[in-house]
């Protein structure tokens, strides 16, 4: 018996349906991912809680409305290859997994992508894999991806990601002259040289720290 499964049901009513979340391969992702098992044990019983919470290191597990907007804004098919970069504790790899046929996930700190590793096995995700690795540029040896999310604010799109999107690709990050203030971006690959980006509205995220990124300290 899942102790949690009224507390996820009422997060995709309230938090997600409620705020025009439509895509219903979306929303049975979140529906599914256990993501109470991605949270710390003491904050177990606000893992359903609308907004992020810590998950050490100085970062945070993103809302879930956030999470499931990103998944919808990239129209992840069931064939699809994922980059996401930001891997903190693995909870939205495992809802990217749940969408795509495999999920690079990359994590710059080594304590996060190791736990990260543990939750997505907890969780069953087989099909996930984790690198310690600077995310601002990517992973050039599993490119090109057919979608890229994004779950911190970088100072510009890093060009390193916008190249290793396929043709007809989505990227979702937020971008911003701030480390805490961004508008969420969409970047779609038209063309090997062409991009066309749209803006999505003011969203908090935690910063992009790299080499495309924002330095640390900044």
């Amino acid at each position: 018996m899942d102790e949690f499964a009224f507390a996820r049901a009422e997060m995709i009513e309230q938090q997600l349906r409620a705020r025009g979340i439509r895509d219903e391969r979306v929303l049975a992702a979140m529906a599914k991912v256990p993501r109470h098992l991605f949270v710390p044990e003491d904050q177990k019983n606000r893992a359903y809680w609308d907004g992020p919470l810590s998950i050490g290191e100085g970062q945070t597990i993103s809302q879930p409305y956030v999470v499931a907007l990103t998944c919808e804004l990239l129209e992840i098919a069931e064939n699809n290859t994922v980059l996401e970069v930001g891997a903190g504790s693995g909870y939205a790899a495992a809802v990217l997994a749940n969408l795509a046929r495999k999920v690079v996930t990359l994590e710059r700190l080594p304590e996060l992508a190791q736990l990260a590793r543990e939750n997505l096995e907890k969780a069953g995700c087989s099909s996930v894999e984790v690198i310690c690795t600077d995310g601002t540029l990517g992973c050039p040896s599993e490119s090109p991806f057919d979608t890229i999310a994004v779950a911190a604010g970088a100072p510009a799109v890093p060009d390193s990601l916008k190249k290793q999107l396929k043709v007809g690709g989505r990227l979702v990050i937020p971008v911003g002259r701030s480390r805490r203030q961004q508008d969420l971006t969409r970047v779609q690959r038209l063309s090997e040289t062409e991009w066309q980006t749209d803006n999505l509205g003011a969203v908090a995220y935690v910063p992009l720290v790299g080499a495309e990124g924002w330095a640390i300290g900044d």
